[in-house]
């Protein structure tokens, strides 16, 4: 048993490191770490099928994030989603009963959006909004001002907005 044990502890001093080879190794890390480049795949799409406060904040969140650390990040609002980047402010002429319809029945903007769970008949979003406020987190509408400086690429499927009446001037943004 103590022969076997000799040989165990002088095969684990022969695969045992020195700290030349770690410093060695750390060294060889550092350079290729150096060497990494933002490349043509350092890409982040996000599909924003929601128009749920919670569900569009983390789209926002991760669509800046990656933008900040240098990759090309784009945001594509489909379906309900599309709402969410309705201006409060602007309204459409000529629209016809169906496109009447979605324009009373969605939200419009980015403040009239509501959490996904525990909304509460509106109460929980409150809550969540004064929450994020007092904690200092963005407002929508500061992330989306965020995602236009760090060059966040923002889309809205057409497709969308013809299915529900909507025109692209009633927009706040788009590709």
């Amino acid at each position: 048993m103590a022969e076997a044990l000799a040989r165990k502890v002088e095969d684990l001093k022969k695969e045992a490191l020195t700290v030349e080879d770690l410093a060695k190794q750390i060294e060889e890390l550092r350079r290729h770490i150096g060497n990494i480049k933002p490349g043509a795949d350092d890409k982040v799409s996000i599909i924003v099928f929601s128009g749920e406060l919670d569900k569009v904040l983390a789209a926002f969140i991760i669509a800046t994030g990656a933008a900040a650390m240098g990759m090309e990040a784009v945001m594509f609002f489909t379906f309900w989603g599309t709402p969410v980047l309705r201006d409060a402010k602007k309204n459409a002429s000529g629209k016809d009963f169906m496109g009447k319809m979605f324009d009373f029945m969605l939200p419009k903007g980015l403040d009239s959006i509501k959490l996904s769970k525990m909304n509460m008949g509106g109460m929980g979003t409150s809550m969540m909004k004064s929450l994020m406020k007092k904690k200092n987190v963005a407002s929508l509408g500061e992330m989306l001002e965020m995602a236009a400086e760090v060059g966040v690429k923002i889309c809205i499927c057409e497709m969308s907005m013809s299915l529900m009446g909507f025109k692209k001037e009633e927009f706040v943004m788009r590709c």
